[in-house]
């Protein structure tokens, strides 16, 4: 409540005591009761009365009531900051932000809720993108009461949400150590996210254990894991993620990064047990595909890898991740047709890449079709001259193909790449012969 206080008398306290009476009708869901009461209430209320049912009006979301109240009071008490603010507010919720900022800016700097109209001129501008004078007002308001909990709050909030990391967090550790509290607000976790973002990650862990014994939030929770995960301490890590995924099971990013936590661990069942787990809560999330195929790979079991990674190209073609991961198996498998059918899939789609051609050449070599692998070789050749492995597979099939002079060419190319290849200088020389 406001210390704004005006006329209060006797009658006036029993009032109060009617207000608090008609708010605990409300809390027990009796609103109606509740509501008619203070209705009742204001036909007999002190000016100070008054403002203490606008601001029950306003806290119950009933804001014409509560700015129909302030308006009359404004209008006996024109220069009196409090009722310039909460009009402020109401007006903000309003969606009138203009004529919020013109009522802040009349409170003076000697008024009692100067500091208060900072904070929500901060937010004003902040909400139009207006940063710089929104920074300004925050700056201001710490100046004149820095050791105000509340504003080194704004501040370190201010920066936060800016990613301005490094410079939140001595006005969130000052608003922690203050040791006062904000309601729905977590000091603690705040300022651990602020340690985690910008790396300084044992710090992080500190006020992530501290701000979580108080209160179990999801986003905290995967940021404390996130942060143990950066130190690599994956018990941790994995305890965290795990006590995350028993609260909300739907939170959808916590699945990848538990999954590399038990693979870091050596836990590869677990890992594709929790990329599964996740499949069902975000089924169109590629990633989890890709790495469950890489699992499977990991464990011998190509069948599962090859369709998970069929899975993902079939909802994103453009993955060129789980194209290039499927093409490599397909390749290492001596699948040539399975790879040269992806290759074509591709080229449906419209998706173009040199390296999907090469594999595309590649398959048609191995399939004995030398005329096409040729055309798609020396097509690609001018954008792979740096590539050694590209140069040996082409050099390679060049005297295949009957071009040794070629032949000799791009292998004296990759012997400027690779100088110490003893073999690629004896076929050069053979070659010269």
């Amino acid at each position: 409540m406001s210390k704004w206080r005006i006329g209060l008398n006797d009658g006036g306290m029993n009032v109060i005591k009617e207000i608090e009476k008609a708010i605990a009708a409300i809390e027990l869901g009796d609103v109606d009761k509740g509501l008619g009461d203070l209705k009742q209430l204001l036909k007999r209320a002190d000016h100070q009365s008054k403002y203490d049912i606008a601001q029950v009006f306003h806290e119950l979301g009933h804001v014409e009531q509560a700015k129909e109240i302030i308006d009359e009071l404004m209008m006996m008490y024109p220069d009196e900051g409090s009722l310039n603010a909460l009009a402020a507010e109401l007006l903000i919720d309003m969606d009138q932000e203009d004529e919020a900022i013109e009522l802040l800016q009349d409170i003076k700097e000697d008024d009692e809720a100067f500091l208060q109209a900072q904070l929500l001129l901060a937010d004003l501008y902040q909400m139009q993108s207006l940063d710089e004078v929104a920074e300004q007002k925050l700056l201001l308001a710490f100046k004149k009461a820095p050791d105000e909990m509340i504003i080194s709050y704004g501040l370190g909030e201010f920066y936060l949400e800016r990613g301005d990391y490094v410079k939140s967090i001595p006005y969130l550790k000052k608003a922690v150590h203050s040791g006062e509290e904000i309601k729905d607000v977590h000091l603690e976790l705040r300022l651990a996210e602020a340690y985690s973002a910008s790396g300084q990650f044992e710090d992080a862990l500190i006020y992530y254990q501290r701000g979580l014994k108080n209160h179990l939030e999801p986003h905290a929770l995967f940021g404390y894991g996130f942060t143990a995960y950066q130190v690599e301490d994956m018990v941790l890590a994995i305890e965290q993620f795990e006590a995350l995924k028993a609260l909300d099971p739907d939170f959808s990013t916590v699945y990848p990064y538990l999954a590399k936590a038990y693979e870091a661990e050596g836990r590869i069942d677990d890992a594709l047990e929790t990329l599964k787990a996740g499949m069902s809560v975000d089924e169109f999330n590629e990633s989890l595909y890709i790495h469950a195929a890489k699992l499977s790979f990991k464990k011998n079991t190509a069948i599962d890898g090859e369709a998970f990674l069929r899975q993902a190209i079939a909802m994103n073609p453009s993955n060129v991740e789980a194209v290039h991961t499927l093409a490599a198996f397909l390749k290492h498998e001596e699948m040539f047709e399975e790879l040269l059918d992806l290759m074509k899939h591709m080229k449906e789609y419209g998706e173009e890449d040199v390296l999907y051609t090469w594999y595309e050449a590649t398959a048609l070599k191995e399939q004995d079709l030398y005329d096409e692998a040729y055309t798609l070789y020396k097509e690609i050749a001018g954008q792979l001259i740096e590539d050694v492995d590209f140069l040996e597979e082409y050099g390679y099939f060049l005297l295949e193909y009957g071009q040794r002079e070629r032949a000799k060419q791009i292998f004296s190319e990759l012997l400027k790449l690779q100088p110490e290849r003893g073999d690629i200088q004896e076929l050069i020389v053979d070659l010269s012969n």
